[in-house]
């Protein structure tokens, strides 16, 4: 089984990139995704999160308000480490869930998981991987995407951006760049190159 890590600034097209290693019969974990289900009700880490942070982080129906959260764990570090030590560990147990499924399934299968905070997180997960795909635009592209795609003000998209790694320290980072600032043709062309370099 082969594990790929694939990242990228916000607005830098990884859903684009993810999509067609999808295609090509990769296994696509998105990190995100599985950060809401592992709060979902019913689970673990939803009832640790309430028995810190009280009652008032759940709506009426007893799911996550994350709003409620966001609000109290926001300029707080140590209730957002407290978080982080709740949320983590079950991510990652959902994550080694996850791959075990696919290499049982396939031990030939190429897992990519889509992880927007690679970089951050590089020194502490627990995964190894067999390489790291960057999906990469400059920061004044992502920004004006932002802006036009998802209405955010100048302002909301700098600090967004600000709130993530560099390009920098991305691309240090990377075995493979992938350049989304050009047609997605030429975007998906470089996907199915490095799927050639990795899958044979």
């Amino acid at each position: 089984m082969t594990l790929i890590g694939l990242t990228g600034g916000i607005a830098a097209g990884k859903t684009t990139v993810a999509s067609r290693f999808a295609e090509l019969g990769a296994v696509v974990l998105d990190a995100d995704r599985i950060a809401r289900e592992v709060v979902e009700p019913g689970e673990a880490a939803l009832t640790a999160v309430a028995e810190r942070f009280g009652d008032g982080v759940l709506d009426a129906a007893g799911a996550l308000d994350r709003p409620a959260l966001g609000a109290v764990v926001f300029g707080d570090s140590e209730a957002r480490s407290d978080l982080e030590a709740i949320l983590h560990p079950a991510i990652h147990r959902r994550v080694n869930e996850r791959i075990a499924k696919a290499h049982d399934d396939d031990p030939a299968a190429v897992v990519v998981y889509d992880i927007p905070l690679l970089v951050e997180t590089l020194h502490t997960t627990p995964l190894t991987y067999d390489a790291i795909v960057v999906a990469h635009a400059p920061a004044d592209i992502r920004r004006q995407r932002l802006i036009d795609l998802r209405g955010m003000s100048a302002e909301e998209a700098d600090a967004r951006i600000a709130s993530q790694a560099s390009d920098a320290e991305r691309l240090a980072v990377a075995d493979h760049v992938i350049r989304t600032d050009t047609s997605i043709e030429d975007t998906v062309e470089e996907v199915d190159t490095v799927w050639k370099l990795i899958h044979g």
